[in-house]
């Protein structure tokens, strides 16, 4: 019975030591192999891999997916106008070399991301103090970006760690100076609106003068035309007048008496003081009679 206990305890404690040299590299990990405390080998494709049981050699598995330094809070840079102002950032970064990360941060994650917090806030500040706000915020926020993560990705690199991206979340003023801010840019914003009123002024006026010059053109062309078209029809009566007249004379004389008497006797109230053997009735006589008193009076 003692023996096949102490078979049994054989065959445990070999499979445990079997088991101790047996290690699992799954696809998101780097593993470090030691042996008394020294890297042996790095390993970064997954499988199934040997080493010797402990303590001659121990392994280490560090992160090897891509990372983000996410800061709760924003911090503060100065411009190159002596502004202040608030910047929210975050990282993305993964481990490429395991060793040299390793040797930088025994393989401590949160130490890691401390050092690259203070290498990205140090290129924050390089960058943003050589422009302005305006050119933080907007003109050359993505050149900023870019000048950013050259930095950063160089000093990490030195401690194994590779620079995936670098992003600014958020730009704002200080709360000291908003107030300020918003008052420019009320102003700037007034300004243009003024331009846009004067040029639009400006416009309107040479519009309103151009249609007063044309409608003056339009009412003399216009008139002028009038004047020839009744100049026209003048001539043309008179043309007429003329033929009618010299083919009677008589009749004439006596149409013309009736357009006289049509208008004096419009009304039946009107009153003429006149002489009535005057020439202005000389049609309202008998036929022959106003002869005979003109042949009278030749006498």
């Amino acid at each position: 019975m003692n023996k096949i206990l102490s078979l049994f305890l054989a065959i445990a404690a070999g499979l445990l030591v079997v088991y101790s040299t047996i290690f699992v590299v799954d696809q998101k990990s780097h593993a470090i192999v030691f042996a008394f405390g020294e890297v042996k080998s790095v390993i970064s494709e997954p499988g199934l891999h040997f080493k010797l049981p402990p303590p001659f050699q121990n392994v280490l598995f560090l992160d090897k997916r891509i990372l983000t330094i996410d800061s709760a809070d924003a911090d503060r840079f100065i411009t190159a106008e002596k502004k202040n102002i608030l910047v929210d950032s975050y990282v993305k970064w993964q481990i490429s070399e395991p060793k040299l990360y390793y040797v930088s941060f025994s393989g401590d994650e949160r130490r890691a991301k401390d050092r690259l917090s203070q290498i990205v806030k140090a290129a924050l500040n390089d960058e943003i103090t050589k422009r302005t706000v305006r050119e933080v915020i907007s003109g050359e926020r993505g050149k900023v970006m870019e000048a950013i993560k050259s930095k950063v990705a160089e000093e990490a690199k030195q401690i194994g760690i590779e620079i995936v991206d670098v992003r600014l979340k958020r730009v704002d003023y200080v709360e000291q100076i908003n107030n300020s801010v918003y008052d420019r840019m009320k102003a700037e914003r007034l300004r243009v609106a003024n331009e846009l009123r004067s040029t639009g002024a400006a416009e309107s006026e040479k519009i309103r003068a151009d249609a007063d010059r044309q409608r003056i053109v339009i009412l003399a062309e216009a008139y002028r035309e009038a004047e020839q078209m009744r100049g026209a029809g003048d001539a043309e009566a008179s043309q007429i007048y003329a033929q009618a007249f010299g083919q009677n004379p008589e009749f004439y004389k006596f149409y013309r008496s009736l357009e006289a008497y049509r208008a004096s006797f419009r009304s039946k109230s009107d009153i003429v003081v006149v002489d009535p053997s005057s020439e202005f009735f000389k049609y309202f006589k008998a036929p022959g009679t106003a002869g005979n008193n003109s042949s009278s009076r030749n006498k």
